[in-house]
């Protein structure tokens, strides 16, 4: 780990180098600077964590310089010295941006806890900007994948309501990526340094989805034996995202379009109620119009989602961007594997663009990876895909023998993959658990 850095500006000798002494024993890289101008230069040279900064220096006052410091550097801390215990100086410096002031010369022993909060700050800092930096790059409407023309409209609408509080509605089929758009539209919003909650409104029974978005009281209910926020609050200030909004029980619909109405809801057990402050991105596979005429969505909540709709196309029906979602996924699989990938077969490639994709990327992410596992040199060939792969690719009648055998080699080597795991085995090879047992039931593997 790299030693934290810290810079001395002070026009008296002596003073500075026994304080860059002091705190040198302590493990801290120090540098030096005798005058304002000496010491901005240094900052626009190096990354420093704390500025020592004197109130008189012979080009400037100190106090007055913590202001310029912070803006050259905002994430570094800065730490007044003052002269003979003056308060004034040391109480304006703090307004001005300082961290903390303290007396020069007489309190050497006091200057190493406080500079050890102030670094320990200044590093907390960095690294939360260095995490809101890769996040935001992360969910960057540039990392969406696709160039058709289908995908290009369906990113510049996405880019066009980010900036907005308008509720959307994505719509299209599972797998095409709604959350990886939610995501894209939050992080690109005025409301991207706070929260993102998702939630899939199919993966919850009626009574517990209801918990889960509202919370409960304590004593509300049998077994709640304390009060729990619900996702509603969690998201406040934030962006909500419901995934699956077709699958939400009826009676819950009618409390969610009390919600983005007037930003109230009732936990459960509650009298009063609670406001929120959020964003509802929703999304479904379903034809909600057609389930409105069915009686199972309301129409009054549809069109309070649907204020700006976007659908986005399946793999499908464009084909041009399958090879640039292989390349993507073989250059992240290859990395998190340790392998070397220099070549993609263009058999490979033509037989993944014939391919029906029911299951859309995530689909196809699962046979990339299965792909890689299955290809042991430098190159995917069409041997690596799955036996179902080759099937297709094949005009007369198959040996069920040979097939039987290269599906057998296929799971073992999946299997020995995920080291036995069957549920990710299952998940790699797209089947069901069920079918993957009676698989290695069939095929005698333990």
């Amino acid at each position: 780990m790299d030693m934290s850095r810290i810079l001395i500006i002070d026009d008296e000798r002596q003073l500075r180098k026994l304080l860059a002494r002091i705190i040198s024993l302590e493990g801290y890289e120090v540098l030096e600077a005798d005058d304002c101008a000496h010491g901005m230069k240094m900052l626009s040279q190096y990354d420093f964590e704390v500025v020592l900064c004197d109130v008189k220096l012979p080009d400037g006052n100190g106090v007055e310089q913590v202001s310029k410091i912070k803006q050259a550097a905002p994430l570094t801390e800065v730490i007044l010295l003052t002269a003979y215990g003056n308060i004034p100086d040391g109480v304006q410096a703090i307004k001005n941006g300082a961290f903390d002031y303290i007396t020069k010369g007489d309190d050497n022993n006091k200057i190493l806890p406080l500079l050890s909060r102030a670094v320990e700050k200044s590093e907390l800092q960095k690294r939360l900007a260095r995490y809101e930096t890769k996040t935001s790059a992360e969910y960057s409407f540039d990392r969406i994948i696709g160039s058709s023309p289908a995908m290009r409209q369906a990113v510049e609408l996405a880019r066009k309501v980010a900036g907005s509080d308008t509720f959307v509605l994505l719509t299209g089929e599972t797998g095409t990526g709604k959350e990886v758009f939610a995501n894209a539209i939050h992080h690109a919003s005025a409301r991207a340094k706070e929260a993102f909650v998702a939630v899939n409104c199919s993966a919850f029974a009626k009574e517990l989805l209801e918990g889960e978005l509202f919370g409960h009281k304590a004593g509300s209910f049998t077994g709640a034996s304390k009060d729990k926020k619900g996702l509603l609050e969690e998201a406040d200030g934030g962006t909500l995202f419901l995934d699956e909004i077709g699958e939400m029980p009826m009676d819950l619909q009618a409390k969610l379009l009390r919600v983005l109405e007037n930003g109230e809801f009732l936990k459960i057990g509650e009298t009063r109620p609670k406001r929120v402050n959020l964003r509802v991105i929703a999304a479904t596979n379903r034809d909600l119009e057609k389930e409105i005429t069915q009686g199972n969505f309301r129409e009054d909540l549809y069109f309070r989602l649907s204020v700006f709709r976007i659908h986005l196309p399946a793999l499908n029906d464009r084909p041009e961007d399958i090879e640039e979602y292989i390349r993507f996924f073989v250059e992240q699989f290859t990395h998190k594997m340790g392998k070397r990938i220099d070549r993609i077969d263009k058999e490979y490639i033509i037989a993944m663009k014939q391919h029906v994709w029911h299951g859309n990327v995530r689909e196809l992410r699962n046979v990339v990876e299965r792909s890689l596992i299955m290809t042991d040199g430098n190159t995917i060939t069409l041997d690596a895909l799955t036996p179902d792969f080759k099937i297709a690719q094949q005009s007369g009648a198959s040996d069920s023998l040979a097939l039987e055998d290269v599906e057998r080699k296929h799971i073992l080597k999946v299997m020995e993959y995920t080291h036995g795991n069957k549920a990710e085995a299952a998940r790699l090879l797209g089947i069901g658990i069920a079918t993957l047992y009676r698989k290695l039931e069939n095929y005698g593997i333990k």
